[in-house]
């Protein structure tokens, strides 16, 4: 059985203890997911928000500010001034001007990353609370992409029941939760960065699916002509990885199908990297998977950023704040 996050994290920890800032830091799930963390040795925490709010929310967990609990309040931090003069450079070819820089530093979104920019987080969460469009915007504003990544996507790993049947494997699902319609360039990006999203997080050999409603031309039209395009794309731009499509998902997923509609292939049947073509598939996908196929869906998990920046769905639980913690120090430790 593949490893979770919190599993793997246990066995790889990093010589330099992680930190993590969250920037929903009075939210109860978000509190008690960090405060497990620190209490597990994964990682100490910084809590952004209102001071008050969360040194209340820490006191009904009983628990308070501590060396390995930070809270900082982005009204009030020493480190306001130094953030804002920091986001008005990054931002004035924009029109940003110092009273905006610090409208901005002072949400706990563009706080939290700046955390990370600075060197005194190592990676943040956010998501509970904010939009995942705003933690994106602060991630890519403040944190900016990986000089090789060219676009920055999100996956769910998806980790079977223990009660699944045979077949049942690990897998990772994107683009679920960010790229709306990626074009057939994006799509092989996004597989790219999948694959070393999975080697890393799931430990795995990347078998990589380029999902469609089609398996090697059983249907015609240009959403297919797209997965084709973008297969072929990424055979040319990264040959050493596993791939093949385009593929129906139970040709990717069962062997006996992948045998039948894909004879020969490496991938059909054994895929662990589902790209599917576009933001409906992918989170119609996952969902389905998850509510029906009973998998733990962990994400969505931000890749192709230069530092670790993840989003938390807004009905997380805290188990899922503490794995989304994990994922974000095993992302650190990559970098």
């Amino acid at each position: 059985m593949t490893q979770t996050p919190i599993e793997l994290l246990r066995q790889r920890a990093p010589a330099t203890r992680p930190v993590i800032s969250l920037c929903e830091g009075s939210d109860p799930r978000v509190v008690a997911g960090a405060l497990a963390a620190q209490k597990a040795d994964l990682a100490d925490v910084i809590l952004v928000g209102p001071q008050a709010e969360v040194e209340a929310t820490l006191k009904d967990q009983g628990a308070a500010p501590s060396q390995n609990v930070a809270v900082h309040d982005p009204a009030t931090s020493d480190l306001t001034e130094e953030f804002t003069q920091t986001f008005y450079e990054l931002r004035k070819h924009k029109g940003v001007d110092l009273a905006k820089a610090r409208a901005a530093v002072e949400t706990a979104p563009v706080y939290a990353a700046m955390l990370v920019r600075s060197g005194r987080a190592t990676g943040t969460v956010g998501g509970a609370v904010h939009t995942t469009g705003d933690i994106v915007r602060a991630a890519i504003q403040v944190i900016g992409m990986a000089p090789d990544a060219g676009m920055v996507s999100s996956f769910f790993l998806m980790y079977p029941p223990e009660n699944a049947q045979p077949d049942a494997r690990a897998m990772l699902y994107s683009d679920c939760g960010l790229v709306i319609n990626p074009s057939a360039s994006e799509l092989s990006k996004i597989a790219i960065a999948s694959a070393a999203s999975a080697r890393t997080l799931l430990q795995i050999d990347p078998k990589i699916a380029m999902l469609s409603f089609s398996t090697k031309g059983s249907a015609k039209h240009p959403d297919v002509d797209k997965v084709i395009e973008a297969t072929d794309t990424l055979r040319q731009t990264a040959p050493e990885l596993s791939v093949d499509g385009e593929l129906q998902f139970d040709a990717a997923f069962v062997p006996s199908v992948g045998e039948r509609k894909s004879p020969g292939s490496s991938v059909a049947g054994q895929a662990n990297v589902m790209i599917f073509p576009n933001l409906d598939a992918g989170n119609i996908g996952y969902k389905i998977t998850q509510r029906l196929g009973g998998y733990t869906a962990i994400g969505p998990v931000l890749q192709g950023l230069a530092q670790p920046a993840n989003d938390l769905s807004r009905g997380c639980s805290a188990e899922d704040v503490t794995q989304m913690i994990a994922v974000t120090c095993l992302q650190a430790k990559k970098t």
